[in-house]
């Protein structure tokens, strides 16, 4: 059985998860109206993953008898300057999420709870590969995307991620 304050944690992190979703969700919409599909496409997918986060961890508490209280979703700001501010608040936001993860581990260990730091294990090497993805675009983006010729093939390029579901075993 969870202890209480580590089923509310994770509960947290399911609206984290869907809000985290909800923001990639309007980085694609934005990367789409400005006519940059490949960006909105890697950042779609991203919205599919960070769903599928929220997803695992509410089947981990349902799997432990937990009850999940969705709790509200705030709106993203959905305002950018030029093509660089989302991938640079993507990177920040991956921080964020990050310390959130390891907020929930630390509380994991101070009750004991090896089943639950077992579970997050996987979500922090996965914020590890967040972390480097979101740096890998903003690297790519200052080599190549201030040239409209490397912008379009940058593009094309991310037109290439395809979605993968995540495989975690769940208790």
């Amino acid at each position: 059985m969870l202890s209480r304050n580590v089923a509310n944690l994770l509960n947290e992190q399911i609206m984290k998860e869907l809000y985290s979703a909800y923001l990639y969700l309007d980085m694609s919409n934005y990367y789409t109206q400005e006519g940059l599909d490949g960006f909105a496409n890697w950042y779609y997918i991203q919205a599919q993953e960070e769903r599928d986060h929220a997803m695992l961890m509410r089947e981990y508490l349902l799997n432990n008898e937990e009850k999940i209280k969705l709790l509200p979703i705030e709106a993203p700001n959905g305002e950018y300057n030029d093509f660089s501010q989302p991938l640079d608040m993507a990177l920040e936001h991956e921080k964020l999420v990050t310390s959130y993860i390891h907020n929930i581990y630390a509380a994991a260990v101070a009750e004991n709870d090896y089943r639950t730091m077992e579970f997050l294990n996987w979500f922090v090497k996965e914020q590890g590969e967040e972390e480097k993805n979101a740096s890998a675009l903003i690297a790519k983006y200052q080599l190549f995307g201030r040239d409209a010729r490397g912008l379009y093939e940058f593009d094309n390029e991310l037109k290439g991620r395809a979605y993968s579901a995540p495989s975690l075993v769940l208790d």
